[in-house]
């Protein structure tokens, strides 16, 4: 069996990507703040608990168990996790900027540096980044925050696959265009999305499990629509 992580899991696209791994007989870490949504499908192959990623004990926890429980092995790790705020940029506080970095930046970085020495050249790290993230892509006023945290872990994906090319993992992260979630509601109310959550988990699973062999350090924008 092979062993996916994936942060975010207690709702939305996250919560899906857990499901639909566990059916097809993955092994899974699901890690999100809230464990109780996931702790409720009763899967054998399925394993939890609460996890913040901006806590360094949290991180650290999530490294033992993949080497006491795993045999020390990652085969994908998917970072879904994601921090949002819709604020107009002159009243977003510094400490506001700094908490959604310190989810969709920082967190991510700190995940992928504890995960990395179980990943091998086959491994492939999927980070999910927003269309509002793309350069050049539109843009939309409060969202400052949010989407510079978003560019940002693009560029971090293009270094890394550079840093690692020799040695693995694959790295490629999937710009996602509106999708039904909650994150969406709050971003744009009353919007409704050309896509469910179960119905992109069902594109990001399927590129994670063989994106690898024909991407690294991509971008690859996963959008029908505008937002």
């Amino acid at each position: 069996m092979k062993n996916v992580v994936i942060t975010g899991t207690s709702r939305g696209i996250g919560f899906e990507l857990v499901k639909l791994f566990a059916e097809e007989n993955y092994n899974v870490l699901a890690l999100s703040r809230n464990d109780a949504p996931v702790a409720k499908l009763k899967f054998d192959n399925i394993s939890s608990f609460s996890f913040d990623l901006g806590q360094e004990t949290d991180l650290k926890k999530a490294s033992e168990f993949v080497q006491n429980e795993w045999n020390g092995k990652v085969d994908i790790l998917i970072h879904n996790a994601g921090a949002f705020l819709n604020k107009a940029f002159q009243e977003t506080k510094l400490e506001e900027f700094r908490a959604i970095y310190e989810v969709n930046v920082f967190g991510l970085i700190g995940l992928t540096q504890q995960l990395i020495p179980f990943m091998t050249s086959a491994s492939h790290i999927v980070s999910i980044s927003s269309m509002g993230g793309v350069q050049g892509s539109m843009k939309f006023a409060g969202l400052s925050a949010y989407s510079s945290s978003k560019a940002a872990i693009i560029t971090l994906t293009e270094l890394l696959a550079e840093e690692y090319k020799e040695k693995g993992p694959v790295f490629n992260v999937l710009a996602l265009g509106a999708v039904q979630t909650e994150m969406l509601a709050a971003a744009f109310p009353g919007l409704e999305a050309p896509l469910s959550a179960a119905e992109m988990a069902s594109y990001i699973k399927n590129f994670s499990i063989t994106g690898s062999k024909f991407y690294n350090g991509k971008l690859l924008q996963v959008s029908n629509s505008t937002p």
